[in-house]
């Protein structure tokens, strides 16, 4: 058994995901306190140049598996990767963002493990060699208190946008690893991707925009994607709008959706549902918009605004349009 801290690096065609960065920032803490060192797990094909980015950010270690069946994420092969590295190493706690790939790796490699598991993380600590997690529950009414005793290897998943990305510095050590299971073994296959058609990431975003039942049709998330698109922010939607076909799923912010936590979040038409709030209501700051002065979602708004957003919005574009020129 050791202290150290091992960290998934998520990525996509081999450019590191932010909450990868983020998970080693959260991994460098624990490591402060365990006495141990972060070492992260690199898995694709042509991972060099973000194994060198892995150990330029805090990572004593990068365990570099370069091998094609890694190429794209496949829980399978990532998953028995990290399972066989922690039955190898035996570290104190294995970290990965909260992503929706992190929690599914997270859960299989703790079900694999026989190892504790605290999902969605919002703060670390370390107590009498235990790891004490914080972590949003009941749609985020409510703020739990995880206890991981020890000996052995805890698994945990950090939200986005809480912990700040791990910054470059001293480089660390680059050890190559193998796959632990060949293509021939693997039961799927990536044929392909299809991109989604928001040019800013929800979960980058540091402003999000987001319609609701009241932007009325498809075509009523157009001033909604105009402010958007002036404040250099991204789209959301609630799930009425998804289930409507306004707007697809990949735009959702709820419970069923993305967890977002930007800088500005602005709800157009948006009554404030339980399920909603609990993938925004940690924004830094919340403006509402609503003709309901009654709406819930004014309970959580730092500033709101009582009217029609087919008035307000094209109206606010415009404003802001003249003072961002």
């Amino acid at each position: 058994m050791s202290n150290d801290i091992f960290v998934w690096i998520e990525h996509t065609d081999n450019r590191a995901d932010s909450i990868a960065w983020e998970a080693l920032t959260a991994a460098g803490r624990l490591a402060a306190a365990t006495g141990g060192a972060v070492r992260a797990i690199a898995a694709g094909s042509g991972v060099g140049a973000l194994s060198a980015a892995a150990a330029q950010r805090g990572a004593a270690t990068v365990y570099s598996a370069d091998d094609a069946s890694l190429a794209s994420y496949r829980l399978e092969a990532h998953g028995a990767l990290v399972a066989a590295l922690v039955a190898q190493h035996a570290p104190a706690a294995v970290l990965a963002g909260a992503s929706l790939r992190g929690l599914e790796l997270t859960a299989w490699v703790a079900a694999r493990c026989g190892a504790p598991l605290a999902a969605d993380v919002t703060d670390l600590a370390v107590e009498g060699g235990a790891i004490v997690a914080t972590r949003p529950t009941l749609a985020g009414n409510l703020v739990a208190t995880v206890t991981l005793p020890g000996p052995g290897t805890r698994v945990l998943s950090v939200r986005r946008r809480i912990f700040p990305a791990a910054a470059e510095g001293a480089a660390g050590v680059i050890v190559s690893v193998p796959a632990a299971v060949a293509e021939g073994a693997l039961a799927t296959r990536v044929l392909g991707f299809e991109a989604a058609a928001s040019t800013v990431s929800l979960n980058d975003a540091r402003v999000v925009v987001s319609g609701g039942r009241a932007v009325g049709s498809a075509d009523g998330f157009k001033p909604v994607r105009e402010l958007a698109d002036v404040l250099g922010g991204a789209v959301g939607a609630s799930r009425a709008t998804v289930d409507a076909g306004w707007i697809p799923y990949a735009h959702q912010v709820g419970q069923t959706g993305k967890t977002v936590q930007p800088d500005l979040y602005i709800a157009c038409g948006i009554s404030g549902a339980i399920q909603h709030l609990a993938g925004m209501k940690t924004s830094k700051t919340i403006v509402a918009i609503n003709k309901d002065p009654e709406a819930p979602i004014f309970k959580y708004a730092h500033f709101g605004l009582v009217g029609d957003i087919n008035q307000i919005l094209p109206a606010l574009t415009a404003a802001f349009k003249k003072r961002l020129s």
